[in-house]
């Protein structure tokens, strides 16, 4: 991803600020002070504060700093730890397609990307990340940290700033509009106000109100912004009033330890939360179980019964979103919403409290167990990258269902389920060892014979062979075909079998993988798993090539493209083109070869799909070595090793691209010279995918 900062193009995901940035301009000043003296920097303060707005200012405007980027890690919707690492990959767009550690990869990424990482909302994972901080800091020289937390990491070399709340009106100083206008916490308040009701500005009316609420506030933003978005409704005296007596309510239940401004923000949201309608509070608390954002669908899904009507969900949600407790985020064509973290938090406890929350994650689950199974249908079909899309937005929801069912005592075969349907998601996206480890899980808890698990097993035996995990991919697919004779399961069994057939060509046993895969086709067919006999007919693509039959190969790369010509996207025609080009490479058809490789690279431009744009590059240097474009080869070689590296993968551990990658690499390197091999190789790996990809389909030389 790129952001564009002045007339230059960087790289980095930073979000677009959604609403005005009001003052701050002496704490941007110091963070980006601290940052260009220290490696880590830690915004802290209490829930509320503004500490992820000053986070981003301060990064956008440090861009320009950071050839590799600013990389917003957000941690809010992370319930544990286990998945830190891999937040942090995919925040930088690494898919590790490797069985090798999730921070080996990280670390071989980073080492020597001159970058900046911000990690906002650690207070929940302060260990985790604070022991991943030091250890990245320590293996990445020119790595910048800048992080937001209730609490500092306490990781070496930390500095830490803490956020303070908005100035306030001075008591001393009379209000008048001109020094009210020059108040942080004012023009907060009249912005946001302004929002709510078009035309408000603070004057000599109303100016003494709006001084007395942000002081009444303590200059909280999240605290202004809720009760600013008031106005709509109340007059500014009538939000007086009832901010004091709930102010002075909740004081009294208040636990005596808790920080004043933490019981302002407290009073705040509950007041916010009791000026909502009681369908509008109900949507609140069933919404706080959504983590990394929802949208509509999922909202009618989730929070309608006992009370709301699915008709009244929109309007319901526009009434919260009024309010400000919903955020819309615009993502492509489909509106999103989120809740704020101690928003969403105060929503979480509202449930909790209600009695209704495992009703409500049930319903959560089964949502997302829906929508994972009609992805799963979907897959060589028009829209399968819709649902590829769907599946990276929702990921922290998926994981949250997953963990539901993995907690919640008798819900573990809907685990199963939901982590097996997702294969093709997990395979393409490259989540290899999250994938296995809900599998893993989920077939601990629920080990009742059923297809279910039958499918699990074979799912996370693909998988492990994915990551060259040999041994446990090939007893996994053995389990699989047991299991799957023993309950009648036709399609597992010819899943199993197939998979039996990637271990076999990958162990060298090529006839016998020709064999299986042939065996697996009329099950896959039979049974109606399209993206099952596509994904067939690839390895018989390169198999039958391998075996010395490019009249089979042919026809099994005709057979493919067929079925995705036919029904199917752009995802899987590119894989279908690509690996047709490497079945003609194998067979000596180096023009063919030539056509379909290009050919997939414009279709699968837009996907960012790393491990088959590596695939591409792969088989376009060797075709460019083989016509004496030494240079060219060399420049696409270094081109793939930056994709193979974010994959966490070599073409020399392939079975079916280390013979011509080496050949390829020791006969560039000889015609060039080790001095210009070097030069050209290195000068691919500074590539970006988009350039990559350009100068790939650029004619030759």
């Amino acid at each position: 991803m790129t952001v564009r900062t002045g007339s230059r193009l960087l790289a980095g995901n930073l979000p677009a600020e959604a609403t005005s940035f009001v003052g701050r301009r002496q704490e941007v000043t110091a963070t980006k002070r601290m940052l260009r003296r220290h490696r880590l920097v830690t915004l802290t303060g209490g829930p509320g504060v503004g500490k992820t707005r000053l986070a981003m200012r301060v990064a956008a405007r440090l861009a320009d700093a950071f050839p590799g980027g600013v990389w917003l890690v957000e941690l809010a919707a992370l319930e544990d730890d286990k998945f830190l690492v891999q937040a942090v990959a995919d925040a930088l767009g690494i898919r590790d397609q490797s069985s090798r550690p999730a921070m080996d990869v990280l670390v071989a990424f980073l080492h020597d990307k001159d970058l900046m990482l911000v990690l906002d909302n650690c207070e929940h994972l302060l260990d985790a990340c604070a022991m991943l901080v030091h250890d990245l800091l320590r293996a990445a020289p020119r790595l910048r940290v800048l992080a937001t937390s209730r609490q500092a990491l306490r990781s070496g070399g930390e500095r830490l700033f803490e956020v303070p709340p908005l100035p306030t009106p001075d008591t001393e100083t009379p209000v008048t509009t001109r020094t009210l206008a020059h108040n942080a916490s004012v023009r907060l308040f009249a912005t946001r106000a302004a929002l709510a009701r078009p035309g408000f500005t603070v004057d000599a009316r109303n100016r003494a109100a709006v001084a007395c609420l942000c002081r009444r506030l303590e200059g909280i933003p999240l605290a202004i912004e809720l009760t600013a978005a008031r106005v709509r409704a109340l007059s500014l005296e009538q939000i007086l009033t009832r901010l004091e007596n709930s102010y002075f309510e909740l004081l009294a239940e208040a636990s005596r330890t808790a920080l004043p401004r933490v019981q302002t923000l407290h009073t705040a949201i509950t007041w916010s939360f009791d000026l909502c309608s009681e369908q509008e509070q109900r949507v609140w608390a069933r919404a706080s179980v959504f983590t990394g954002g929802f949208d509509l669908r999922a909202a009618e899904e989730v929070c309608t019964g006992t009370g709301i009507a699915r008709q009244d969900v929109l309007e319901l949600v526009a009434g919260l979103m009024d309010k400000s407790v919903l955020i819309r985020i615009d993502q492509g064509e489909t509106a999103r919403y989120r809740m704020l973290e101690s928003i969403r938090q105060y929503g979480e406890q509202r449930l909790a409290s209600s009695g209704h929350q495992t009703a409500v994650r049930l319903r959560h689950r089964d949502h997302y167990r829906l929508l994972a199974e009609r992805a799963e249908r979907a897959w060589v079909g028009p829209d399968e990258q819709a649902w590829f899309v769907w599946f990276l937005r929702e990921h922290a929801n998926l994981r949250t269902a997953l963990e539901f069912c993995l907690t919640e005592p008798g819900q573990a075969r809907a685990g199963v389920e939901i982590a097996a349907c997702l294969w093709n998601y997990w395979t393409l996206s490259g989540w290899f060892s999250e994938a296995r480890h809900w599998l893993d899980s989920a077939l601990e808890v629920d080990r009742e014979p059923s297809p279910a698990r039958a499918k699990a097993f074979w799912v996370n035996g693909w998988l492990a062979l994915l990551q060259a995990d040999w041994a446990a991919g090939l007893s996994l697919a053995r389990e699989s075909r047991v299991l799957a004779e023993r309950v009648d399961d036709e399609h597992s069994l010819a899943q199993a079998i197939r998979i039996s057939g990637v271990f076999a060509f990958f162990r060298d046993d090529i006839p016998r993988a020709v064999a299986l895969f042939e065996d697996a086709l009329p099950g896959l067919w039979a049974t109606g798993d399209r993206g099952g006999v596509w994904i067939n007919l690839l390895h018989l693509v390169v198999a039958t090539a391998a075996n010395g039959d490019p009249d089979r190969s042919v026809d099994c790369g005709e057979e493919c493209l067929s079925l995705v010509e036919d029904r199917g996207g752009s995802m899987s025609k590119s894989w279908a083109l690509w690996v047709y080009g490497l079945g003609r490479w194998i067979t000596g058809d180096r023009q063919q070869a030539d056509r379909l490789t290009r050919e997939a690279l414009r279709t699968g431009r837009p996907l960012d799909d790393q491990w088959g744009t590596a695939h591409c590059l792969e088989i376009l240097a060797w075709n460019a070595a083989a016509e004496r474009h030494k240079q060219r080869a060399a420049r696409l070689l270094g081109a793939a090793d930056r994709l193979w590296r974010s994959t966490g993968s070599s073409p020399a551990e392939l079975r079916h691209l280390a013979p011509a990658h080496e050949l390829c690499r020791q006969r560039t390197h000889q015609a060039l010279g080790n001095e210009a091999f070097t030069a050209l190789f290195s000068e691919g790996t500074q590539f970006t995918s988009e350039h990559a990809i350009a100068y790939a389909l650029s004619h030759q030389p």
